[in-house]
C-alpha cells in the first residue's frame, strides 16, 4: 500500500469517527485528571456501515505496515467487534483469509468451556484494539496468548494518543519498550491536529488540540 492511500485511510477513520460521534470536541476530564480537548470512544461504532468501513481501515492499516499474522485477537470487550470487522475487510479487500479469536471475561465452566473463543492461537499473532491508555489489558491479553503457546507479534489500535503517562513516555512506547511489541495505529493524535489544519468546519478546535500537544505530547 502506498502512502496517499495510507493517508486515505486516516482520513476516511477520523471523518467516520466524527460522524459516529466517536471522536467529539470539546472538554473532557480524563482519568489522569488532565482536561482533554477531545474524547475517543469506539463504542460509538455501533452500525454496520461503520463497522464496515471500520474494519477496512484497520486492514489496510495492517497491510500497509505488513503485519499480517497467523492470528488476529480481540480482547474482550471491545476488541471483538474489532477484530472481525478486521478479519472480514482482510478477506474482502485483500485476499488475506485471517483466522481470528477472542477472549471471554469468564471462563465457560459447560459446553466448550475455557477463556478463548473462535480460532486456536498459534503461531504469530496481532491483537487488535481501540486505544492503549494504561496498557493493562494488552498485558492481559499477551499472557493469554503466551499461555495458549503462541507469539503476541505486534499490536493494532485505533487512536495512539501520543501523550505522556506519569514518565516521559505514552503508554504505547512504554509497550513497544518493556514488551519488545510492534504497535501500529489508524491515527494519532497528530493525525488529527493535522486534519483539523485542513478543515474549517471544526477549525475553533485547532488551537486546543496544539496547545494540549505542546503540553502533554510524545
Amino acid at each position: 500500500m502506498n502512502n496517499s492511500t495510507h493517508s486515505a485511510t486516516r482520513k476516511a477513520f477520523i471523518e467516520l469517527a466524527i460522524h459516529c460521534q466517536v471522536l467529539r470536541f470539546g472538554e473532557f476530564e480524563l482519568k489522569s485528571g488532565r482536561v482533554s480537548p477531545y474524547f475517543f470512544n469506539a463504542g460509538g461504532f455501533s452500525g454496520g456501515q461503520a463497522l464496515a468501513e471500520l474494519g477496512r481501515c484497520y486492514a489496510n492499516t495492517l497491510v500497509a505496515f505488513e503485519l499480517i499474522p497467523s492470528v488476529l485477537f480481540g480482547p474482550a470487550y471491545k476488541g471483538i467487534p474489532l477484530v472481525t470487522a478486521t478479519a472480514v475487510a482482510l478477506s474482502s479487500h485483500h485476499g488475506l483469509d485471517v483466522p481470528y479469536s477472542f477472549n471471554r471475561k469468564e471462563a465457560k465452566s459447560h459446553g466448550e468451556g475455557g477463556l478463548l473463543v473462535g480460532a486456536p492461537l498459534r503461531d504469530d499473532v496481532v491483537i487488535v484494539d481501540d486505544v492503549i491508555t494504561a496498557g493493562t489489558a494488552i498485558r492481559e491479553a499477551i499472557a493469554l496468548i503466551r499461555n495458549a503457546g503462541a507469539q503476541p507479534a505486534g499490536v493494532v489500535i485505533g487512536l495512539d494518543r501520543c501523550e505522556r503517562g506519569s514518565g516521559t513516555q505514552s503508554a504505547v512506547d512504554e509497550v513497544r519498550d518493556e514488551l519488545g511489541l510492534s504497535v501500529v495505529s489508524v491515527i494519532t493524535m497528530h493525525d488529527i491536529i493535522q486534519w483539523l489544519e485542513s478543515t474549517s468546519d471544526l477549525s475553533e478546535h485547532l488551537q486546543p488540540m496544539q496547545r494540549y500537544r505542546d503540553r502533554y505530547g510524545v
